[in-house]
Protein backbone atom coordinates (compact mmCIF):
# COMPACT_ATOMS: atom_id res chain seq x y z
CA UNK A 1 0.00 0.00 0.00
CA UNK A 2 2.02 2.83 -1.16
CA UNK A 3 0.69 6.45 0.34
CA UNK A 4 1.62 10.32 -1.15
CA UNK A 5 1.06 13.09 1.12
CA UNK A 6 0.75 16.38 -0.62
CA UNK A 7 -0.81 19.34 2.08
CA UNK A 8 0.32 23.18 1.04
CA UNK A 9 1.35 25.45 3.55
CA UNK A 10 1.19 22.53 5.70
CA UNK A 11 4.14 21.23 7.90
CA UNK A 12 4.39 17.39 6.50
CA UNK A 13 6.59 15.67 9.16
CA UNK A 14 3.70 15.49 12.49
CA UNK A 15 1.39 14.31 9.35
CA UNK A 16 3.86 11.94 7.90
CA UNK A 17 5.00 10.66 11.61
CA UNK A 18 1.15 10.52 12.88
CA UNK A 19 0.66 8.19 9.20
CA UNK A 20 3.29 5.84 9.49
CA UNK A 21 2.35 5.43 13.55
CA UNK A 22 -1.38 4.39 12.30
CA UNK A 23 -0.42 2.33 9.32
CA UNK A 24 2.81 0.65 9.82
CA UNK A 25 2.24 -1.67 6.65
CA UNK A 26 1.89 0.97 3.96
CA UNK A 27 5.15 3.15 2.74
CA UNK A 28 3.61 6.70 3.02
CA UNK A 29 5.98 9.61 1.37
CA UNK A 30 5.63 13.45 1.08
CA UNK A 31 5.09 13.87 -2.27
CA UNK A 32 7.72 15.40 -4.94
CA UNK A 33 7.77 16.24 -8.24
CA UNK A 34 8.66 12.87 -10.12
CA UNK A 35 7.73 11.15 -7.22
CA UNK A 36 6.60 6.97 -8.10
CA UNK A 37 3.08 6.26 -8.38
CA UNK A 38 0.94 5.67 -5.08
CA UNK A 39 -2.80 4.11 -4.25
CA UNK A 40 -3.92 6.81 -1.75
CA UNK A 41 -3.13 10.30 -1.33
CA UNK A 42 -3.52 12.65 1.61
CA UNK A 43 -3.75 16.39 0.21
CA UNK A 44 -4.77 19.96 0.84
CA UNK A 45 -4.81 22.46 -1.80
CA UNK A 46 -2.31 20.21 -4.00
CA UNK A 47 -1.47 21.70 -7.56
CA UNK A 48 -2.55 20.65 -10.61
CA UNK A 49 0.74 18.77 -10.88
CA UNK A 50 0.05 16.63 -8.21
CA UNK A 51 -2.98 14.87 -9.90
CA UNK A 52 -1.15 15.45 -13.53
CA UNK A 53 1.66 13.02 -12.04
CA UNK A 54 -0.25 10.81 -10.08
CA UNK A 55 -3.20 9.72 -12.81
CA UNK A 56 -3.65 5.86 -11.07
CA UNK A 57 -4.76 6.97 -7.22
CA UNK A 58 -7.44 4.55 -6.10
CA UNK A 59 -8.68 7.10 -3.62
CA UNK A 60 -7.27 10.70 -2.50
CA UNK A 61 -8.24 11.71 0.99
CA UNK A 62 -8.93 15.49 1.86
CA UNK A 63 -7.78 16.83 5.31
CA UNK A 64 -11.11 19.02 5.62
CA UNK A 65 -14.99 19.54 5.83
CA UNK A 66 -14.73 21.24 2.27
CA UNK A 67 -13.91 20.20 -1.13
CA UNK A 68 -14.57 23.00 -3.43
CA UNK A 69 -10.74 24.00 -3.98
CA UNK A 70 -10.11 19.98 -4.53
CA UNK A 71 -12.79 19.99 -7.41
CA UNK A 72 -11.89 22.89 -9.68
CA UNK A 73 -8.83 21.17 -10.61
CA UNK A 74 -8.87 18.36 -13.50
CA UNK A 75 -9.15 15.70 -11.45
CA UNK A 76 -8.15 11.36 -12.15
CA UNK A 77 -11.52 9.94 -13.61
CA UNK A 78 -10.62 6.45 -11.65
CA UNK A 79 -10.34 7.71 -7.92
CA UNK A 80 -12.42 8.67 -5.30
CA UNK A 81 -12.79 11.63 -3.19
CA UNK A 82 -13.30 11.49 0.40
CA UNK A 83 -13.39 14.49 3.30
CA UNK A 84 -13.56 14.42 6.94
CA UNK A 85 -17.41 13.94 8.46
CA UNK A 86 -16.14 15.74 11.67
CA UNK A 87 -12.44 15.09 12.62
CA UNK A 88 -13.25 17.37 15.61
CA UNK A 89 -14.54 19.77 13.56
CA UNK A 90 -18.03 19.70 14.76
CA UNK A 91 -17.53 20.80 18.73
CA UNK A 92 -15.26 23.45 17.19
CA UNK A 93 -18.00 24.83 14.68
CA UNK A 94 -20.90 24.66 17.48
CA UNK A 95 -18.68 26.49 20.20
CA UNK A 96 -18.19 29.06 17.92
CA UNK A 97 -21.64 29.58 16.32
CA UNK A 98 -23.17 29.74 19.83
CA UNK A 99 -20.82 32.10 21.02
CA UNK A 100 -21.57 34.29 18.12
CA UNK A 101 -25.33 34.10 18.63
CA UNK A 102 -25.19 34.80 22.22
CA UNK A 103 -23.23 37.65 21.96
CA UNK A 104 -25.94 38.99 19.40
CA UNK A 105 -28.50 38.26 21.70
CA UNK A 106 -27.33 38.99 24.81
CA UNK A 107 -26.23 42.37 23.40
CA UNK A 108 -22.55 41.43 25.14
CA UNK A 109 -21.14 43.67 22.10
CA UNK A 110 -23.19 46.46 22.99
CA UNK A 111 -21.77 46.24 26.04
CA UNK A 112 -17.91 45.55 25.29
CA UNK A 113 -18.36 49.53 23.79
CA UNK A 114 -20.17 50.85 26.22
CA UNK A 115 -17.83 49.64 28.89
CA UNK A 116 -14.84 50.77 26.64
CA UNK A 117 -16.22 54.40 26.66
CA UNK A 118 -17.23 54.52 30.79
CA UNK A 119 -21.01 53.83 30.30
CA UNK A 120 -22.63 51.88 33.09
CA UNK A 121 -25.38 51.09 30.81
CA UNK A 122 -28.27 48.00 31.06
CA UNK A 123 -30.65 46.83 28.14
CA UNK A 124 -33.59 45.04 29.02
CA UNK A 125 -33.74 41.58 28.07
CA UNK A 126 -34.79 39.89 25.11
CA UNK A 127 -36.98 37.15 24.60
CA UNK A 128 -35.46 33.97 22.65
CA UNK A 129 -38.81 33.32 21.25
CA UNK A 130 -38.12 36.57 19.03
CA UNK A 131 -34.45 35.02 17.55
CA UNK A 132 -35.53 32.15 15.87
CA UNK A 133 -32.07 31.07 14.05
CA UNK A 134 -32.20 29.19 11.15
CA UNK A 135 -28.94 26.69 10.14
CA UNK A 136 -28.23 26.51 5.95
CA UNK A 137 -26.65 23.24 5.87
CA UNK A 138 -27.19 19.97 7.82
CA UNK A 139 -24.66 18.11 6.94
CA UNK A 140 -22.16 16.37 10.34
CA UNK A 141 -21.39 20.23 11.26
CA UNK A 142 -24.98 21.77 10.61
CA UNK A 143 -26.85 19.11 12.71
CA UNK A 144 -24.29 19.33 15.26
CA UNK A 145 -24.77 23.11 15.85
CA UNK A 146 -28.51 23.38 15.06
CA UNK A 147 -28.53 20.57 17.99
CA UNK A 148 -26.20 22.89 20.32
CA UNK A 149 -28.51 25.71 20.15
CA UNK A 150 -31.29 23.78 20.98
CA UNK A 151 -29.61 23.46 24.29
CA UNK A 152 -30.05 27.60 24.83
CA UNK A 153 -33.91 27.30 23.81
CA UNK A 154 -34.01 29.04 20.41
CA UNK A 155 -36.07 28.20 17.81
CA UNK A 156 -34.14 26.47 15.55
CA UNK A 157 -35.00 25.89 11.91
CA UNK A 158 -32.68 24.44 9.34
CA UNK A 159 -32.62 24.11 5.53
CA UNK A 160 -31.13 21.54 3.15
CA UNK A 161 -31.69 20.24 -0.30
CA UNK A 162 -33.32 17.02 0.70
CA UNK A 163 -35.85 16.76 3.86
CA UNK A 164 -33.81 15.66 7.03
CA UNK A 165 -35.94 15.29 10.18
CA UNK A 166 -33.82 16.54 13.49
CA UNK A 167 -35.41 16.66 16.76
CA UNK A 168 -35.98 20.00 18.07
CA UNK A 169 -35.46 21.52 14.55
CA UNK A 170 -38.22 22.63 12.20
CA UNK A 171 -36.89 21.29 8.67
CA UNK A 172 -37.33 23.53 5.32
CA UNK A 173 -36.07 21.51 1.94
CA UNK A 174 -35.43 22.34 -1.40
CA UNK A 175 -35.86 25.52 -3.59
CA UNK A 176 -39.63 25.87 -2.91
CA UNK A 177 -39.09 25.64 0.58
CA UNK A 178 -35.85 28.52 1.27
CA UNK A 179 -37.95 31.28 1.19
CA UNK A 180 -40.08 30.17 3.98
CA UNK A 181 -37.16 29.61 6.17
CA UNK A 182 -35.97 32.54 5.73
CA UNK A 183 -38.53 34.30 6.51
CA UNK A 184 -39.23 32.69 9.56
CA UNK A 185 -35.35 33.45 10.81
CA UNK A 186 -34.09 36.37 12.54
CA UNK A 187 -30.33 34.89 12.83
CA UNK A 188 -29.15 33.03 9.77
CA UNK A 189 -26.33 30.82 9.65
CA UNK A 190 -24.62 29.24 6.87
CA UNK A 191 -22.99 25.77 6.77
CA UNK A 192 -23.95 24.94 3.27
CA UNK A 193 -20.77 23.26 0.59
CA UNK A 194 -19.64 25.75 -1.56
CA UNK A 195 -21.01 24.52 -5.22
CA UNK A 196 -22.12 26.04 -8.40
CA UNK A 197 -25.68 26.24 -7.48
CA UNK A 198 -24.58 28.11 -3.61
CA UNK A 199 -21.91 30.31 -5.01
CA UNK A 200 -23.78 33.69 -4.15
CA UNK A 201 -26.48 32.35 -2.67
CA UNK A 202 -26.43 35.20 0.19
CA UNK A 203 -27.15 37.92 -1.84
CA UNK A 204 -29.58 40.88 -1.17
CA UNK A 205 -32.86 39.01 -2.54
CA UNK A 206 -32.31 35.98 0.02
CA UNK A 207 -30.48 38.02 2.85
CA UNK A 208 -33.59 40.79 2.99
CA UNK A 209 -35.98 38.10 3.37
CA UNK A 210 -34.63 37.45 7.04
CA UNK A 211 -36.80 38.89 9.85
CA UNK A 212 -36.01 42.54 10.67
CA UNK A 213 -33.11 43.27 12.41
CA UNK A 214 -31.70 40.00 11.00
CA UNK A 215 -28.23 38.87 11.82
CA UNK A 216 -25.70 36.53 9.74
CA UNK A 217 -23.12 34.35 10.54
CA UNK A 218 -21.19 32.83 7.65
CA UNK A 219 -18.68 29.99 8.32
CA UNK A 220 -18.40 28.06 5.23
CA UNK A 221 -17.02 29.80 2.34
CA UNK A 222 -16.23 33.53 1.62
CA UNK A 223 -18.26 32.96 -1.96
CA UNK A 224 -21.11 32.34 -0.53
CA UNK A 225 -22.00 35.65 0.43
CA UNK A 226 -22.41 38.97 -1.79
CA UNK A 227 -20.52 41.48 0.22
CA UNK A 228 -21.82 44.34 -1.38
CA UNK A 229 -24.95 43.20 -0.83
CA UNK A 230 -24.57 42.36 2.90
CA UNK A 231 -23.37 45.59 3.27
CA UNK A 232 -25.94 47.55 1.49
CA UNK A 233 -29.01 46.02 4.09
CA UNK A 234 -26.43 46.65 7.25
CA UNK A 235 -26.43 50.32 6.25
CA UNK A 236 -30.12 49.94 5.58
CA UNK A 237 -30.94 48.61 8.93
CA UNK A 238 -32.73 45.48 7.82
CA UNK A 239 -29.71 43.70 9.30
CA UNK A 240 -28.53 44.50 12.01
CA UNK A 241 -24.94 43.10 12.16
CA UNK A 242 -23.00 39.88 11.00
CA UNK A 243 -19.77 37.84 12.74
CA UNK A 244 -17.98 36.54 9.75
CA UNK A 245 -15.22 33.87 9.44
CA UNK A 246 -14.60 32.83 5.52
CA UNK A 247 -14.30 35.47 2.76
CA UNK A 248 -14.10 35.62 -0.79
CA UNK A 249 -10.38 36.39 -0.51
CA UNK A 250 -8.09 35.58 2.61
CA UNK A 251 -6.49 36.63 4.17
CA UNK A 252 -8.86 39.45 4.17
CA UNK A 253 -7.26 42.40 2.24
CA UNK A 254 -6.97 45.19 4.60
CA UNK A 255 -8.87 47.52 2.61
CA UNK A 256 -11.89 45.93 2.31
CA UNK A 257 -14.83 47.18 4.55
CA UNK A 258 -15.55 44.38 6.52
CA UNK A 259 -12.46 45.47 8.78
CA UNK A 260 -14.07 48.98 9.33
CA UNK A 261 -18.19 48.38 9.93
CA UNK A 262 -19.19 48.67 13.18
CA UNK A 263 -21.86 46.29 13.19
CA UNK A 264 -19.45 43.22 11.32
CA UNK A 265 -17.55 40.68 13.67
CA UNK A 266 -14.38 39.23 11.35
CA UNK A 267 -12.29 36.41 12.42
CA UNK A 268 -8.83 34.67 10.34
CA UNK A 269 -11.17 31.21 9.14
CA UNK A 270 -10.60 29.74 12.34
CA UNK A 271 -13.93 28.77 13.33
CA UNK A 272 -12.91 25.20 13.12
CA UNK A 273 -9.21 23.78 12.83
CA UNK A 274 -8.69 20.27 11.17
CA UNK A 275 -6.74 18.58 14.20
CA UNK A 276 -4.28 16.46 13.25
CA UNK A 277 -4.31 13.37 15.67
CA UNK A 278 -8.09 13.36 15.15
CA UNK A 279 -7.84 13.29 11.47
CA UNK A 280 -4.94 10.77 11.11
CA UNK A 281 -6.81 8.54 13.11
CA UNK A 282 -9.88 9.10 10.95
CA UNK A 283 -8.07 8.51 7.35
CA UNK A 284 -6.70 5.35 8.55
CA UNK A 285 -9.90 3.61 9.57
CA UNK A 286 -11.21 4.90 5.88
CA UNK A 287 -8.42 3.36 4.33
CA UNK A 288 -8.75 0.20 6.14
CA UNK A 289 -12.11 -0.16 5.76
CA UNK A 290 -11.62 0.63 2.05
CA UNK A 291 -9.15 -2.33 1.80
CA UNK A 292 -12.01 -4.36 3.23
CA UNK A 293 -14.87 -3.49 0.39
CA UNK A 294 -16.30 -1.73 3.31
CA UNK A 295 -18.68 1.35 2.52
CA UNK A 296 -16.89 4.90 4.12
CA UNK A 297 -18.29 7.94 5.00
CA UNK A 298 -17.38 11.71 3.77
CA UNK A 299 -17.46 10.33 -0.18
CA UNK A 300 -17.35 12.66 -2.53
CA UNK A 301 -20.24 13.14 -5.41
CA UNK A 302 -18.10 15.04 -8.02
CA UNK A 303 -21.02 15.80 -9.68
CA UNK A 304 -22.69 17.10 -6.75
CA UNK A 305 -19.54 18.89 -5.62
CA UNK A 306 -19.89 17.76 -1.59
Amino acid sequence: MNITFCCTNTDPEPWLAGLRAALPQAKIELWQTGASPADYAVVWAPPQQFFDEQPQLKTVFAIGAGVDALLKLRLPASASFVRLDDAGMAVQMAEYVCHAVIRHFRELDVYAADISQGRWTVHPPRNRADFPIGIMGLGVLGQRVAQALTHFEFPVNGWSRTAKAIEGIRGFHGDEQRDDFLAASRILVNLLPLTVDTQGIMNRNTLSRLQPGGYVINVARGAHLVDEDLLALLDSGHLAGATLDVFRTEPLPLDHPFWRHPNITITPHTSARTLRETSIAQIAGKLMALQRGEFVAGLVDVGRGY
